[in-house]
């Protein structure tokens, strides 16, 4: 009875079930993101957009690196078996040191050089009257998106060829036309007031700060997982050892 007692206890307090289902929500978060890469990449083919192929091969093996990893923890944790812990906590530490290093060391130059990259390439496309057809296409989807029209100075960047997608339906960010405001403009004609390149830089700049945030928080989480895994290892060992004992019948109460 009291051998018995002892067991149920030891599994009580164990951190197999937590462990097991930390990582099954972490397989499915890298399950969510692989689907998200592959249609991602997908419409890139589509599209005929250019993107480095190292940083597409890079997802894909992170992202099935992590699925995999968590397959291999749970294995452990189900059977019992030490060295598959071993392998996944060595994994964890590899990828969480790896992604909060590099995400501390990359965000000035993602927060910073990149933004002002973006802004810099918008602000090439002045006077936005003479800009290419390429061009207009992009800023033509700014506009439609973010609901605003030109970069610097609003409508008065299209100068008397103001396009469709600056034309407001919306009350309290519509300016109106008067007159000879722009000349060769609709008279009466409504469009936005507010100018681009301010929202567009700010939207740019929550979105990288939202990456980095995800992938330090990734970081995080691969932490608590090395931690975890760690402490699982120490207790199916100690479980091994006390049960190796009991037949043995050289166990003494309150070794364990």
């Amino acid at each position: 009875m009291q051998r018995n007692a002892v067991v149920v206890v030891a599994d009580k307090t164990s951190l197999k079930r937590p462990f097991i289902f930390a990582n099954a929500v972490h397989m499915a978060l890298c399950f969510f993101m692989l689907m998200m890469t592959v249609a991602w990449h997908r419409d890139l083919i589509q599209t005929g957009k250019l993107v480095s192929s190292v940083s597409v091969v890079l997802m894909y093996v992170i992202e099935i690196g992590c699925l995999l990893l968590s397959l291999l923890g749970i294995f452990g944790a189900c059977k019992g078996k030490r060295w598959c812990l071993i392998l996944y906590a060595t994994g964890m530490a590899a990828a969480s040191q790896t992604i909060i290093v590099r995400t501390a060391l990359s965000y000035q130059d993602v927060y910073e050089k990149r933004v002002l990259r973006e802004e810099s390439k918008l602000l090439s496309m002045m006077p936005l009257s003479g800009t290419s057809k390429a061009n207009r296409t992009l800023l033509y989807s700014i506009q439609e998106e973010f609901e605003c029209c030109g970069l610097i100075e609003g409508y008065k960047d299209w100068g008397s060829s103001i396009p469709p997608s600056c034309d407001c339906h919306y009350p309290g960010k519509c300016i109106r036309l008067r007159g000879s405001a722009t000349l060769g403009a609709p008279k009466n004609q409504y469009v936005y007031q507010e100018p681009c390149l301010p929202i567009y830089v700010s939207e740019l700049k929550l979105a990288f700060s939202l990456a980095m945030a995800i992938q330090f928080g990734s970081g995080v989480f691969w932490l608590v997982l090395l931690v975890m895994g760690i402490k699982l290892m120490g207790q199916i060992k100690r479980k091994q050892e006390f049960m190796a004992l009991l037949q043995s019948n050289r166990y003494v109460p309150g070794a364990f």
